[in-house]
């Protein structure tokens, strides 16, 4: 079986999203993940700030890659997003995302989105569906 880190940096090789963003992976393991993006100029909106979107991305990556972890496939089918406070051109954004509840067909997942203060920018929730295909 493969290790936590095989089946993300599997996952890794064909996300060209999460490479678009910049998206670096420091920690893995089941149920469990950190990734980490900066906010760069193309990633900003009409307000000169970070699109709702680059939080959100973030945290489903996180999401994807914790749930995944175990080995089998895992799809998101529900998620939501709070954003606590606003992210600027070149906040170092860190995404941890840790697994409240897994049973035998949904998993559900929790993630923080802090900024290079420490201070936090977005919460997210997400439920997943846990297949039965193996990695």
């Amino acid at each position: 079986m493969k290790t936590p880190r095989e089946i993300v940096e599997t996952m890794l090789q064909q996300d060209a999203f999460s490479h678009l963003l910049g998206m670096e992976l420091l920690e893995i393991e089941k149920g469990f993940c950190v990734l980490r993006c900066t906010v760069t100029s193309q990633m900003t909106n009409g307000f000169g700030i970070a699109h709702g979107g680059i939080t959100y991305s973030l945290a489903d990556s996180a999401l994807a890659f914790a749930s995944n972890a175990y080995g089998v496939h895992c799809f998101s089918v529900d998620t939501n997003i709070a954003h606590i406070k606003k992210v600027k051109l070149g906040d170092v954004l860190t995404a941890t995302c840790t697994e409240s509840h897994r049973g035998k067909r949904t998993g559900v997942y929790v993630v923080e989105i802090q900024n290079q203060e420490g201070m936090r920018v977005a919460y997210f929730r997400g439920t997943v569906f846990i297949s039965s295909e193996d990695w």
